[in-house]
């Protein structure tokens, strides 16, 4: 189980890192987007690569981020039923949904995914539009980010498992705890609150 839990850990990191990589590609998009609509306004003229670039970066943030998604157990969850569940079971069911749910779902999206990039790849397949882009970097984010997702998901299993065997902690035990990043905003929310407070000259005393 030990030499599992450090299998675990690194794919954890991996996730981590990609899931960061996302962050920085949503800045990506937004500047591109931001550029492609000043340029369109001041100039009236586009490209069409660039459009294309913006929801290529906004496929790979969703498709590559899904695992780091998984990592945070930032998805979905019936808050007012899984509270009221002990540990165990709320672990039993997670075990459950990723062999019977998570893993042939993904599963099936790489199975139909990767004849689509190897003919994109293969066949040097073009947008349509003039000046686009290679449709295989698209097509190639579906295999991939349901592969990563996937291997989350034995990183998952793996932790479900040792803390039903007591030998890792409660992966589940701080779903409502802030995340990294709500901390940081909640830290830099309270700093210019204090130096607002700071700024507001003083009463003097009559």
């Amino acid at each position: 189980m030990q030499a599992l839990l450090k299998f675990s850990r690194a794919v954890d990191w991996l996730s981590s890192g990609i899931g960061k990589l996302s962050m920085w590609l949503i800045l990506a998009t937004t500047l591109i987007s931001a550029g492609n609509a000043v340029v369109r306004k001041a100039f009236n003229t586009s490209s069409n690569a660039l459009l294309e670039v913006q929801w290529y970066l906004f496929a790979a943030v969703f498709m590559l981020g899904a695992g780091y998604c998984l990592l945070k157990n930032a998805h979905v969850r019936i808050d007012f039923i899984a509270s009221r569940l002990s540990a165990r079971t709320r672990n039993w069911i997670d075990i459950v949904g990723i062999l019977v749910v998570l893993f042939p779902f993904c599963w099936i999206c790489i199975d139909l995914g990767w004849p689509l990039f190897v003919r994109a790849w293969e066949s040097g397949e073009m947008s349509q539009s003039a000046g686009g882009l290679v449709r295989w970097p698209a097509y190639g984010l579906i295999p991939l980010g349901f592969a990563l997702l996937m291997l989350q998901g034995v990183s998952e299993l793996i932790k479900r498992v040792a803390f039903l065997r007591g030998q890792g902690p409660d992966a589940l035990s701080h779903d409502n705890e802030p995340s990294e990043e709500e901390k940081l905003a909640a830290a830099m929310a309270a700093q210019l609150e204090a130096d607002a407070k700071n700024t507001i000259p003083s009463p003097k005393a009559g």
